[in-house]
């Protein structure tokens, strides 16, 4: 496993992506209501970051077809963008998408209530956002990668949620995905040691129900597989010497 730490400059370049692509987010937000369709948010998304000098780093990806994944309610990753896909009062809805800033990477996704959500669905995106925090709390040099994991699913697992153990985080850096891999789920092992200066993609997947999921069709969008609700909360962290640094949110 190759991991990459990065140098000053580079760093100072991730910066820049992660502040780029948190504007972008904050953008998204303001047109997250009943009647909107994902096409239009992954159209505006794509413009935002165009409109900055940065590529989308999604498009095309493995062929994926759009800049935005749209995830609307039971879907948890990867929702392809439509144009009669409308968003409704009560659903949810994930935002995950990137950048590339003069060639390195961000990644960062959100999950926003349409209208009025019920008390127990608001609850699951209070939830899955907190694990993060809980799990960055052990991203520092000489701790253990898995220690994030392990935090993730002592915070998450009390409330009975699913964690999702199909997809997980990474590394991140000139490569969208770079080693490491991060489950947000319980480990055996310690994984690698971190270090100042790694760059990581934290991003829990937590459903309502249970932790299985399922591959849709156009073989890209990712269900739960009792069809119940999912969230989604993703940042790119720097580790360094103290408490991380969150490269994608600059007030927390």
């Amino acid at each position: 496993m190759a991991v990459t730490v990065k140098s000053a400059r580079e760093i100072d370049l991730m910066r820049e992506a992660g502040k780029r692509l948190e504007y972008v987010h904050n953008k998204m937000a303001d047109m997250i209501r009943p009647g909107v369709s994902t096409w239009e948010i992954d159209k505006y998304g794509e413009k935002l970051i165009r409109e900055q000098g940065c590529t989308p780093n999604f498009l095309n990806y493995n062929g994926f077809p759009a800049s935005i994944c749209v995830s609307v309610n039971e879907e948890v990753v990867h929702g392809i963008p439509k144009k009669d896909r409308i968003l409704k009062d009560g659903d949810i809805v994930s935002l995950d998408c990137g950048l590339i800033y003069k060639g390195y990477h961000s990644d960062a996704a959100r999950t926003h209530a349409v209208g009025k959500v019920s008390d127990e669905v608001l609850k699951l995106m209070e939830v899955t956002k907190q694990s993060f925090f809980e799990g960055i709390k052990k991203a520092t040099d000489g701790a253990y990668l898995f220690e994030i994991s392990n935090a993730i699913d002592d915070f998450v697992t009390p409330y009975g949620y699913g964690i999702v153990e199909a997809l997980v985080g990474h590394g991140i850096g000139t490569r969208l995905h770079e080693d490491p891999q991060i489950p947000n789920f319980r480990q055996r092992r310690k994984g690698l040691k971190l270090r100042a200066g790694m760059t990581l993609a934290i991003e829990p997947m937590i459903n309502l129900g249970t932790y299985e999921v399922e591959w849709l069709d156009d073989d890209w969008t990712v269900v739960t597989e009792d069809g119940k609700p999912s969230a989604h909360y993703e940042n790119t962290i720097l580790v360094t010497t103290g408490e991380p640094e969150i490269l994608t949110l600059d007030r927390w």
